[in-house]
């Protein structure tokens, strides 16, 4: 028997990864802590995460024809990723990101350059169709066009196929979109930005996903840090709080941890608050270790969390 199928769309950039102190002020220069080279993209990272997790993942991109894609390749292969609907397009470069992460704490901040990615389009994702059609939850993000985001909701919803938007990085997004979305994972900043309603409180969360619900939306997934995620929907309004995981290394990609796990066990049947618990101990696990797409837990490290580590209070 396949495991459960997620589909993504998103792209695939490489990371070069920077840590120091601080950022430099524009016309300083800074000696770095570190430096490495990874894989990343929210897409990518989102699919890597979902086959960690326990399902079978497939991706929808475009890359370049470039010692970039060549890294994106193995990382999919290493995770196990089908990349068959992924396009090869020789006329633009892989995309790639700057990463900026503070030596003390792990926090990050980031400029991305979406490639060959930034062409994906409608017309790509309906060649897609089969891929999006033939899972059981199909998700995506913002670093690629939305009118390629608003394609592959559309044609998931259509076949009965579960729908997550990660509205990130943070855009407006119109009625219609939201529409298509059984669950939304905005962060506390992105909810914000759809809402009006600045999260700082459990309540200001609730109130940001009764708005998001009130324009459409499913089901609100707030993540917030290190308090973990609020699931907020019909009949349910409940926080699945972070698990300690050991200290904090590096928080480059664990809201794409989230996600990708979230679908993952949505798509294995669970119900929204248990794959919320699922996501949120997956990213306690990221966050403990460097990089985006390798910092992805497997399923067994997952289990073993939720079912050995005590969690820690909302």
């Amino acid at each position: 028997m396949s495991r459960p199928r997620v589909t993504v769309l998103g792209i695939f950039a490489a990371d070069l990864v920077f840590r120091a102190d601080r950022l430099p002020k524009l016309g300083e220069t800074l000696l770095a802590d570190g430096f490495s080279l990874g894989a990343g993209g929210k897409g990518s990272n989102q699919a890597i995460a979902a086959a960690r997790a326990g399902a079978d993942a497939a991706l929808i991109t475009r890359i370049g024809a470039d010692p970039f894609a060549a890294l994106a390749r193995s990382e999919w292969a290493a995770a196990k990723v089908d990349a068959s609907p992924v396009i090869a397009d020789r006329s633009r470069p892989t995309g790639a990101a700057f990463i900026f992460v503070q030596s003390d704490g792990g926090e990050n901040a980031i400029i991305v350059e979406p490639g060959a990615a930034g062409a994906l389009s409608a017309e790509d994702v309906e060649a897609a169709r089969d891929v999006i059609a033939g899972a059981r939850v199909f998700m995506t993000q913002l670093e690629q066009p939305i009118e390629a985001a608003r394609a592959g909701l559309r044609i998931a919803r259509s076949a009965g196929v579960a729908t997550l938007l990660n509205p990130a990085p943070a855009a407006p997004l119109d009625d219609d979109l939201l529409g298509l979305c059984d669950y939304l994972t905005p962060n506390e900043s992105e909810a914000q930005a759809l809402t009006g309603v600045a999260v700082a409180t459990l309540d200001d969360a609730r109130r940001a996903g009764d708005a998001l619900i009130a324009r459409g939306v499913g089901c609100a997934v707030v993540t917030l840090g290190a308090r973990g995620a609020l699931v907020h929907g019909p009949g349910v309004s409940e926080v699945a709080p972070a698990l300690d995981a050991g200290p904090v290394v590096d928080t480059t990609g664990a809201g794409d941890c989230f996600a990708g796990a979230f679908a993952a066990a949505l798509a294995d049947g669970r119900p929204p608050i248990d794959a919320a618990r699922f996501g949120c101990a997956a990213a306690s696990l990221s966050v403990t270790r460097p990089g985006a797409g390798r910092s992805m837990p497997a399923r067994a490290e997952i289990d073993a969390l939720l079912d050995g580590q005590p969690r820690l209070a909302p």
